[in-house]
């Protein structure tokens, strides 16, 4: 199926069904936003672990940044289970809450000047994108059948 997307843009999406809730996706299956959302909770522990300057207010920003894209991932993953779409639409919103708030600390990262903004940038985007993709698919799950 063609839908339009945020851009403008022409784009296949496939539809299909998630804790018995249908929704659409481009291109992407929820096992790839599965390994989508942990590979972004990988990426953040490694940039963690090497990007973020060790001290007592550093290591607390650090610790709230991991948590959240850990919460992300886990998260969506809980959501696959979903038992009905009420289920679905809670769960899934939880999921926006914590990258919403991995993309938070990483801006307060890159505005405090404790890491470069070209280390940080690319995790903000994909904190960013996932948090666009999950807001989109809870807007599905919500219309009507």
């Amino acid at each position: 199926m063609l839908i339009e997307d945020l851009s403008g843009d022409w784009a296949e999406f496939r539809e299909f069904t998630i804790g018995g809730v249908r929704a659409h996706s481009q291109g992407m299956t929820p096992q790839d936003l599965k390994d989508r959302t942990k590979k972004f909770a990988v990426d953040v522990i490694k940039f963690a672990k090497t990007a973020i300057p060790r001290d007592q207010i550093n290591n607390e920003i650090a610790a709230q940044l991991t948590d959240a894209a850990g919460a992300t991932a886990s998260g969506y993953r809980a959501t696959c289970r979903a038992r009905s779409r009420a289920d679905f639409v809670y769960k899934l919103g939880n999921a926006i809450e914590e990258a919403d708030e991995s993309a938070f600390w990483l801006e307060v990262l890159i505005e405090s000047e404790i890491v470069p903004t070209a280390r940080a940038k690319p995790l903000w985007q994909e904190a960013d994108e996932l948090t666009r993709i999950l807001v989109r698919s809870r807007e599905t799950a919500r219309k009507p059948r």
